[in-house]
C-alpha cells in the first residue's frame, strides 16, 4: 500500500540503521531501535505462535532468541567496545 518513493525512504533509513547499529556508532539509540523494531515484529506475529503446526513457522520461532540477543546487545552496549566508533 505504499508508494514506490515511500518504500526506498523507508528501507533508506533502515539501512543507515543497521550501518550505525554494525559500526557501534550512538549505542543508545541504534541499538534500542533495532532492538524496538525487533519487538514490534515478533510480538506482532503471535498468531504464528498460538497455531504452531497450522503452516509452517518454524522461523518465527528464530524470533525470540534473536530477541534476547538484541536485548542482551542493549543492555551490555557500553561494554561493547571492540570496532566500535564510539570508543
Amino acid at each position: 500500500g505504499m508508494s514506490s518513493a515511500a518504500s526506498y525512504a523507508v528501507g533508506a533509513a533502515e539501512l543507515l540503521l543497521i550501518v550505525a547499529f554494525v559500526a557501534g556508532f550512538r549505542k543508545r539509540v541504534a541499538y534500542g531501535a533495532v532492538l524496538l523494531l525487533h519487538a514490534i515484529s515478533t510480538l506482532a506475529s503471535y498468531k504464528q505462535y498460538i497455531n504452531p503446526y497450522e503452516t509452517n513457522t518454524l522461523l518465527f520461532f528464530a524470533a525470540w532468541p534473536m530477541l534476547a540477543a538484541c536485548f542482551a546487545l542493549y543492555v551490555l552496549r557500553d561494554l561493547d567496545t571492540l570496532w566500535s566508533a564510539d570508543r
